[in-house]
């Protein structure tokens, strides 16, 4: 950015793509705050939180921040409109689904807590909206959405990496 470097940004991709592992990883690097969106969403048995969308409002309208793009049928684009760069993990569907896969996996298998108490159930894989099968049924429409937010938000620079090694490339670049 020619002003420095961003101070708000969003990393966007469909679930499994990465979003947390990098925004976690650009927060360290830029020394910005990371605000786990899945952390504010999800209460006690996977309740949405009351508090979620003022929870989302106040985090966008601070002045620094790292966060994942998702829940935008709870907040819109309120993120995009602040955000001064979307970080688009815009890999392959077998990649994201891979991931899915092995990541369910390491959840179930440990029984690691993710939020609020919650852990992923196995009755819950053969569930519509499971991230294995959303992840794989929604990606075409996931990249023509955020396609379709790049054009409307022409004031956000955009860095969209489309494989894994376009990924590590790029986060080995930032804060040098």
């Amino acid at each position: 950015m020619a002003d420095g470097p961003p101070r708000r940004i969003l990393v966007s991709g469909i679930s499994a793509a990465g979003k947390s592992t990098l925004a976690r990883r650009l927060s360290e690097r830029l020394g910005l705050p990371y605000h786990e969106l899945d952390a504010l969403h999800h209460g006690p048995e996977w309740v949405k939180r009351s508090s979620f969308e003022a929870d989302a409002a106040a985090l966008a309208a601070g002045e620094r921040w790292v966060t994942e793009d998702q829940y935008r049928s709870f907040i819109g684009e309120l993120l995009w409109e602040r955000a001064e760069l979307v970080v688009w993990l815009d890999l392959p569907r077998v990649t994201v689904t891979r991931r899915a896969i092995v990541r369910t996996l390491g959840r179930l298998l440990t029984r690691r807590e993710l939020w609020n108490g919650n852990r992923e159930r196995w009755r819950d894989l053969p569930t519509a909206g499971h991230p294995i099968r959303w992840s794989w049924q929604q990606h075409a429409s996931r990249r023509a959405r955020t396609e379709w937010l790049v054009s409307r938000h022409p004031h956000v620079e955009v860095v969209r990496l489309r494989s894994p090694r376009e990924v590590a490339a790029w986060i080995s670049s930032v804060g040098r």
